[in-house]
């Protein structure tokens, strides 16, 4: 079904060399064409036209979260769409996500395929995944920075620090402490990323768990373990250094020993648009390059 609604889009992405400039003129191009008005981040924008002398034509800008759109476009890889979700937050948005990184999972729009998937948008030939997003909340210390991650939040040792503890409660119920280089908390979607290099496993979207996986556990018999995403997991750590990070889907800030932090599900789903045809196990099956044969 075509919708006859001039649609807004508004656009992220992040500093990129000026070679990765043409999918985001085709973008705009395609949106032109179709009576759709673009909206840019402003810092993006201003990047674009002063940095990299782009001429994007008219186009509108914003500043911080304050815009409405009925979609939004994510330039850039996976790490920029995580920031774009983040920002979008209780808008609930759906987001496209273009990828001009490397893996791509949540970008999973090819530069080359733009046109299509976009075209597809606008036919109303898509589906929209709920991802799970979670929240940090401190006592004893707070950090500047966004509380919201789509991907893990994790507690993690200081760089040159010896491993810390971690107290840990699921629903206020003792689950272990964990003697380790830090805790990773991550949802189905992030469980492809850091969880998953640590040996945590893969975890379908939509199935409504959470994750907690030890990174470098002193004790080989810690194992990662699923949980529900209506639960609440309460960490409180010790560190010989007094202090230790708390990283929100990579972001990384200081917390000072003493201060605990509680993890739960946020008040709000992030949306990614998948035009149909996009399966998240062909998709799985690619990235990990599973029944490759390199010999």
């Amino acid at each position: 079904m075509t919708t006859n609604k001039h649609l807004t889009f508004a656009i992220f992405g992040n500093s990129f060399q000026p070679r990765k400039s043409h999918s985001l003129l085709c973008v705009l191009d395609f949106l032109r064409k179709h009576g759709a008005r673009a909206i840019f981040d402003r810092p993006f924008h201003d990047f674009l036209t002063n940095e990299q002398g782009l001429d994007l034509g008219d186009v509108g800008t914003f500043d911080g979260d304050s815009f409405t759109a009925d979609f939004v476009i994510s330039m850039g890889g996976d790490g920029t769409f995580l920031k774009s979700a983040v920002r979008v937050g209780t808008k609930a948005i759906p987001l496209i996500g273009v990828n001009m990184g490397r893996l791509g999972f949540l970008a999973d729009v090819l530069p080359g395929e733009v046109d299509t998937a976009l075209q597809a948008v606008l036919d109303g030939n898509y589906n929209i995944e709920q991802h799970t997003a979670i929240k940090a909340e401190t006592s004893g210390g707070d950090f500047e920075g966004c509380h919201y991650a789509l991907n893990d939040i994790a507690v993690l040792k200081r760089d040159v620090a010896s491993m810390i503890s971690i107290r840990t409660c699921i629903d206020d119920s003792y689950l272990v402490t964990y003697q380790a280089d830090g805790l990773i908390v991550t949802t189905p979607t992030g469980s492809t990323a850091y969880s998953l290099s640590n040996g945590g496993p893969i975890i379908v979207p939509q199935t409504r768990t959470l994750c907690l996986t030890p990174v470098a556990p002193h004790s080989l018999n810690i194992r990662p373990i699923v949980i529900s995403d209506s639960s609440t997991v309460k960490l409180e750590v010790e560190s010989r250094s007094h202090n230790y990070l708390i990283a929100v889907d990579g972001r990384s800030y200081t917390m000072h020993e003493g201060s605990t932090v509680t993890i739960s599900k946020a008040p709000f789903v992030t949306n990614i648009v998948k035009p149909n045809g996009r399966r998240y196990f062909s998709s799985l099956r690619e990235k990990m390059m599973w029944g490759a044969d390199k010999r």
